[in-house]
């Protein structure tokens, strides 16, 4: 897509994990708290972002390849590194880069996990940028299934290692789907928003916009309303049409970035776009955590698609 900008995880990643190592002094003695060490383990997708972190920080993190293979029947061959040929893994602080970005391969990971936790690790953090069923947390009919729901399930009943297993997710649709998790697994939730930042500020992005109130209410707080024009915009009842129109803020001659945490095909997105063009917004631009574009629905918004009316489109890497 042109123009269309990608965002990395890897420093919000590494700094999720950081410890402080500032000298703490006693009456005693003085005593250096050390950051923790990690031996990685990353699911198929995301073994790229683990030989960066690797090479970014080898002292911390040490990076062990697994192999992600089949049986001819189609069951998982799956071959953990880091315990041959000397177990590298037991007793050591265990980092796991997942992507359940479809069913196969979280089930896959899902069973690395079981097998990690029953290999005496001294602890779990699974990193899941993006927690694909967060958006299915209700149901309306009577039979249909909470996906989210499930997946909590899941994580919560995954072996005990001693201590909670540490599950980092960034932007999580609905905040509330960490009380889902109980038991085993604690949810440690972040936000991508300190990745854009600096990008708005070389761009001269002047104002934010919500594409709706639930937005609004989730990152609002992220920006200084002093730096940026906070706008929020819904959707009214027009007869029997249901159209955008702003509901706070000033959009005239201003440069605007769009945040939400997900687009799926992006029809609420383009219509908040068009709206403040048409309400005299100087430029237009989007960014969301997790830009899902099914059916590569992103094809659309890039230049002479049907819905090209962001200047930029941000977007990270929290899906491969």
């Amino acid at each position: 897509m042109a123009r269309r900008r990608l965002i990395a995880l890897l420093a919000t990643t590494v700094s999720a994990l950081q410890r402080p190592a500032a000298p703490r002094q006693t009456s005693i003695k003085r005593q250096a708290h050390e950051p923790k060490q990690y031996q990685i383990i990353a699911g198929p997708a995301c073994e790229a972002m683990a030989q960066r972190i690797h090479a970014a920080e080898p002292a911390r993190f040490t990076y062990h390849e697994t192999s992600w293979d089949k049986f001819p029947d189609g069951t998982d061959r799956i071959v953990v590194g880091g315990f041959q040929p000397r177990n590298e893994i037991a007793g050591e602080h265990v980092l796991m880069l997942a992507s359940f970005h479809d069913n196969d391969v979280t089930l896959s990971q899902f069973q690395v996990m079981v097998m990690l936790l029953m290999s005496f690790v001294e602890s779990l953090t699974i990193v899941l940028p993006f927690y694909p069923t967060g958006t299915m947390e209700r149901v309306v009919t009577e039979g249909e299934v909470a996906t989210a729901a499930t997946y909590a399930h899941l994580f919560s009943s995954l072996p005990s290692c001693g201590r909670p297993t540490r599950l980092i997710v960034y932007d999580l649709h609905t905040l509330q789907n960490r009380f889902y998790l109980h038991g085993n697994t604690v949810a440690s939730l972040h936000t991508t928003v300190p990745c854009l930042i600096p990008r708005l500020e070389a761009a001269g992005i002047d104002a934010v916009a919500f594409p709706d109130d639930g937005a609004a209410k989730r990152f609002k707080h992220m920006f200084d309303s002093d730096v940026y024009e906070i706008i929020v915009c819904g959707k009214v009842r027009d007869g029997d049409n249901r159209v955008v129109t702003v509901q706070d803020g000033d959009v005239n001659d201003k440069k605007v970035v769009i945040v939400d945490d997900l687009v799926q095909t992006g029809g609420t997105l383009y219509e908040c776009g068009a709206k403040l063009l048409d309400l005299g917004a100087a430029s237009v631009s989007a960014f969301v955590a997790h830009g899902v574009f099914p059916r590569e629905a992103w094809k659309r918004f890039a230049r002479g698609g049907d819905r090209d009316v962001f200047d930029t489109f941000y977007v990270t890497n929290s899906i491969p």
